[in-house]
């Protein structure tokens, strides 16, 4: 099948289900890729929380952060859908900066990830990013913010008319009147940017070995699996990630690694015209167009 046609057809897929889409597919062996509008900006919801997990993580390994210091964390004691973790929370509660780790990366804790942003601010996370010369993601603001958009001013049943706002509102140069949702405000980056901090963790030169390792470690305990995961984990493959969602955005990004040694980084950035906070359809169209990439990219 030819390329250029199997891509037209991924991007009518996509259409169909209501998508846009910025993908990327990499295979780190070779640096052969193929995407799907791979240097659009979108803002990256807890996409964030990988790079904060590097520039905390190499803080540690050279010292200027204890792991086990121990953080007292105020509960978040939100209420609305989606938060997990402490963000949850009731009471106040002691944790070791190893654990907020684990805690911000694996179950996208919002919480965790403020309390270690106490320690890395996200101008430092960017210093962290340069350092490491990766292009094309920006760290603006903490993990509560996404929590503080229309979607919490409604009531469930009226979520509709938040999705309503993100959906519509956006200028043709991704401005947005909801500052979370504008890449001039937001966390924002690429499909590429995103590929090329997996291509840093999987291929360490800059990152340090033991840092990209544990760091690798933590989006192998992803414990959101219902995006990406079903189309990439099977007995000969492992599938190691980190998800993003914020009103209409629903991202992910990986590396795929299979038993024969080929590793293919992978990112999946979409948003959605559907007004609904649930779709599972998008779910998995995203995962489909990720999944076909892959495999034309594989079977070169």
């Amino acid at each position: 099948m030819n390329v250029q046609w199997a891509i037209r057809e991924l991007r009518a897929t996509l259409q169909e289900a209501g998508l846009s889409g910025s993908f990327l597919v990499r295979d780190l062996a070779t640096g052969d890729e193929l995407g799907i509008a791979p240097d659009v900006e979108l803002p990256i919801a807890s996409l964030v929380k990988v790079p904060l997990a590097v520039a905390v993580l190499e803080r540690i390994h050279d010292g200027r952060i204890d792991a086990a210091t121990m953080i007292d964390v105020v509960p978040g004691r939100l209420t609305s859908p989606g938060p997990t973790g402490l963000s949850r929370f009731r009471h106040p509660a002691r944790i070791a900066v190893e654990d907020l780790l684990y805690l911000s990366t694996a179950y996208s804790d919002n919480a965790a990830a403020d309390t270690l942003f106490g320690l890395v601010p996200p101008s430092e996370v960017n210093r962290t990013l340069a350092d490491l010369g990766i292009t094309g993601i920006t760290v603006r603001h903490l993990m509560r913010d996404l929590t503080q958009t229309p979607a919490e001013r409604f009531e469930p049943r009226e979520v509709h008319l938040a999705q309503a706002l993100a959906i519509g509102s956006r200028t043709a140069g991704h401005g947005h009147p909801v500052r979370q949702l504008d890449v001039s405000r937001a966390n924002s980056g690429t499909a590429r940017a995103c590929v090329d901090l997996l291509q840093a963790l999987w291929a360490p030169t800059r990152v340090p070995a033991a840092v990209a390792a544990q760091v690798r470690s933590l989006m192998g305990s992803n414990v959101i699996r219902h995006r990406l995961a079903p189309d990439f984990s099977s007995d000969a493959s492992l599938w190691l990630s980190k998800t993003g969602t914020l009103l209409n955005l629903r991202h992910e990004i990986g590396v795929v690694e299979h038993d024969d040694g080929s590793r293919y980084a992978i990112a999946a950035l979409t948003e959605s015209t559907v007004p609904a906070a649930v779709q599972p359809t998008a779910e998995a169209v995203m995962s489909h167009v990720a999944r076909a990439l892959h495999d034309q990219l594989r079977a070169r």
